[in-house]
């Protein structure tokens, strides 16, 4: 059995040292914005190449947060890639404003800068980039083009820790930028996290207070806040893992070169492209192929787990019926739902199950044609 994602690897690389942070957390009787959230803030502001990071409770907290304070809401848009998981849109959402979908790359998958100028309206108030599955957005053109609109940028760094665009790090772009710390992230939580980043003194002490029930001095609120606080818990276990992302995103990316050198030339499959100037952390490995669901279900017949990323596009979800739109007003986000397959990797995921994995595909496709 190979499984989509395991965490046994990880787990017992810091397992030491978590328990430890564990028995701290425990004795300090510090359990909300301690020392740990201190700590961590500093170290993540370091690797994401910025002056302030803000702690979150998660991801989609840290989205909200950074529209609001940017003064994103009702009667505004703001535009999102086509083919990124909901959160991104939900995030425009709860603060009364509209998003605005455009079309990836269909190599990169990343958001097109050609696309978006004929998006941008009166009401566009923001861009948000999605640096999908674990690749860089083209962010020199996408900051050029905010600054002849004179938009917001939002960068959705979720999937990326520790990827580049011409040598400077994703979540270190944008007005304020914000990153899930979900588990199954490549910098992961034992639970909910999320922060925000940025270089701006005032932007950055507006998140503080916005998560914080809208108060910077306890029983005094300034604006209409928030309990949107990382847990003291998992900055701390966050510190930890923080010194091996380097080593552990290193090898995401070495089994990602063993699979785009073996499946070469595989059937009809598409293999991942990376930009020029962007750097790739592989949060996922994701193929395309016309035979999407019947290869899933022999790899899952072979004991091998996949899982599709995304399977709806978010203008397809009952939740955005309000916005009007129909099978075909995206073509390029449908195709990626309809024909995109997320392979095993992770740290921990040894060469052999790698080349077990391309067998698989390799079989399945001399067998199906």
């Amino acid at each position: 059995m190979i499984p989509f994602l395991s965490f046994e690897y990880q787990h017992k690389a810091i397992r030491d040292e978590a328990m430890q942070v564990f028995q701290q957390f425990f004795d300090s009787q510090y359990y909300v914005l301690g020392p740990q959230t201190t700590k961590f803030e500093e170290k993540y502001s370091q690797l994401s190449q910025v002056k302030h990071c803000i702690g979150i409770s998660n991801g989609l907290d840290a989205l909200q947060i950074a529209l609001r304070v940017l003064g994103v809401g009702p009667g505004d848009e703001v535009i999102v890639p086509s083919n990124t998981y909901i959160a991104s849109a939900l995030a425009v959402s709860y603060v009364g404003a509209k998003p605005v979908f455009v079309e990836p790359r269909t190599d990169t998958y990343n958001l097109s800068p050609e696309e978006l100028e004929d998006a941008i309206t009166q009401q566009t108030k923001a861009i948000m980039p999605v640096h999908l599955y674990g690749q860089a957005c083209e962010m020199d053109a996408i900051m050029d083009m905010s600054k002849k609109f004179g938009l917001a940028v939002v960068e959705d760094n979720a999937q990326a820790h520790l990827a580049e665009w011409n040598g400077k790090v994703t979540g270190s772009f944008g007005d304020l930028n914000a990153t899930s710390f979900y588990p199954s992230k490549n910098l992961g939580a034992l639970g909910e996290a999320g922060a925000i980043t940025t270089d701006n003194d005032d932007l950055a002490h507006a998140c503080k207070v916005m998560r914080n029930y809208g108060s910077q001095k306890r029983y005094y609120n300034e604006v209409k806040g928030f309990n949107a606080r990382i847990d003291e818990l998992q900055a701390g276990l966050l510190m930890v893992k923080m010194k091996y992302l380097a080593s552990w995103t290193a090898e995401r990316q070495m089994l990602a070169k063993l699979y785009t050198e073996m499946l070469q030339d595989v059937g009809d499959l598409i293999l991942p492209v990376t930009a020029t100037g962007a750097s790739h952390v592989y949060h996922l490995f994701v193929v395309r192929t016309d035979h999407r669901d019947k290869l899933q279900e022999f790899l899952s017949e072979h004991g091998i787990g996949t899982i599709i990323h995304y399977p709806i596009s978010p203008h397809l979800q009952n939740a955005y019926a309000d916005l009007g739109h129909k099978k075909g007003d995206f073509p390029i986000a449908e195709m990626l739902a309809e024909t995109s397959l997320s392979l095993p990797l992770y740290p921990g995921l040894t060469e052999e199950k790698v080349g077990i994995v391309i067998d698989t595909i390799k079989q399945y496709f001399t067998e199906n044609g």
